[in-house]
């Protein structure tokens, strides 16, 4: 049986022009969610490529005066929004186009939402309802890009950006965050190093494994989230062997908005240990997670060991069972290059307990399937850094 056309128009949950080639509709997708002149906002290294010239040459030729903001960082600090939010009032610009990884795709978000917000950005942590306090009229339109598959951030409702005041990672939300339209195109991902090909990839993986995992009743989010971890499965040693394999891009870059799509279940405790040492830190994202994605799922076992079955059974893991879904994470950790032990991400001992302390209150901590204090992540932390895989 041949390989289907990996193209196609979806609305799951946001509008999304699927398929290699198709960058080229980003001048009518603007057009159609009543963008004029946007501003398109990306990282500095993507800044300078190609891709993004050739973009910026489109939406010219289509009569679409376009600005650019790339002053940001790899993991965003509140004062990128700041600056982007200034340079989007002062060039009179009516949307935006978030164009990269998830960094950028974040930011971008935050640039639109906080356009026409008079209260500062922490006012709007993903904590009951602060999302109720913002201003919605005049929001900004955004056209979200991706350049990665792992975040998922195009398809998703808020953005993580760093306090810099408290060294924290938090999250910001509201619904009208979600951008208006994407375009995946998976041709602009075949560039991609191996390196961020496995991170971003451990990236997506924790977002399914996690959203199938979380506590509360979504069989929808757990469907999309199984057949996300089966794209990986399948797709991402692929991509990571041969980064111009378009199917094998085409596949992870669904993954990724699947991962996404999913965790509006919950998360757990693979990102409440991730956030902080990304922000203290400065780690990659996706690299913490796969660094700490097989202790958790040690330290997790007595709740999920039914649900590792399914998963094992689903991916047609020998034995299917729990004990398969750790093999194969941890082999794929392996052959990707993602570290065994935390060190390597910089966590030092002496700071272990006050980075415990962080991830108890990180929002994604309630939704891990056993429940999580301070202790239990200092003792996730200590088994990441000894590379000891916790005993259940």
């Amino acid at each position: 049986m041949s390989e289907p056309i990996l193209r196609g128009d979806w609305s799951y949950p946001t509008r999304v022009r699927f398929g290699a080639g198709r960058i080229a509709e980003l001048p009518a997708a603007c057009r159609e969610v009543g963008i004029g002149r946007p501003l398109l906002v990306t990282d500095p290294l993507l800044a300078e490529h190609a891709m993004v010239h050739a973009a910026l040459e489109g939406l010219r030729q289509a009569g679409l005066p376009v600005g650019v903001f790339s002053d940001l960082r790899p993991n965003p600090l509140g004062r990128d929004v700041a600056e982007g939010v200034r340079a989007f009032r002062e060039g009179g610009h009516d949307g935006v186009i978030a164009f990269g990884g998830g960094s950028a795709l974040d930011v971008g978000k935050a640039i639109a939402f906080m356009s026409v917000q008079e209260r500062p950005l922490w006012d709007f942590e993903d904590i009951g309802d602060y999302w109720t306090r913002a201003r919605t009229e005049g929001i900004a339109p955004i056209v979200a890009v991706p350049t990665t598959s792992g975040t998922g951030s195009e398809v998703g409702r808020a953005a993580a950006i760093i306090d810099e005041a408290t060294h924290t990672k938090k999250i910001v939300f509201h619904p009208r965050m979600m951008p208006a339209q994407v375009i995946a195109d998976p041709a602009l991902v075949t560039g991609l190093p191996p390196r961020l090909t496995a991170a971003t990839g451990m990236d997506a993986l924790a977002h399914c494994l996690e959203a199938y995992c979380a506590v509360g009743y979504h069989p929808l989010a757990d469907g999309i989230a199984l057949e996300g971890l089966r794209l990986i499965h399948d797709w991402l040693p692929v991509a990571f062997r041969d980064g111009g394999n378009l199917q094998a891009r085409a596949h992870m870059m669904a993954a990724s908005a699947m991962g996404a799509t999913a965790f509006q279940k919950g998360l757990g405790a693979i990102h409440a240990l991730s956030h902080p040492v990304g922000s203290v830190y400065d780690a990659h994202h996706g690299l913490c997670n796969g660094v700490f994605a097989p202790y958790v799922l040690a330290f997790n076992r007595p709740a999920i060991e039914e649900r590792m079955e399914r998963v094992a059974a689903y991916l047609g893991l020998p034995g299917e069972s729990y004990d398969s879904v750790l093999k194969w994470l941890l082999e794929l950790r392996a052959a990707l290059g993602i570290p065994h032990r935390a060190l390597e991400l910089g966590l030092k001992e002496e700071r272990i307990d006050a980075l415990a302390e962080m991830a108890a209150v990180d929002p994604t901590a309630a939704g891990n399937p056993v429940p999580l204090d301070a202790g239990a992540l200092a003792g996730l932390y200590r088994a990441a850094l000894e590379g000891t895989l916790p005993q259940t």
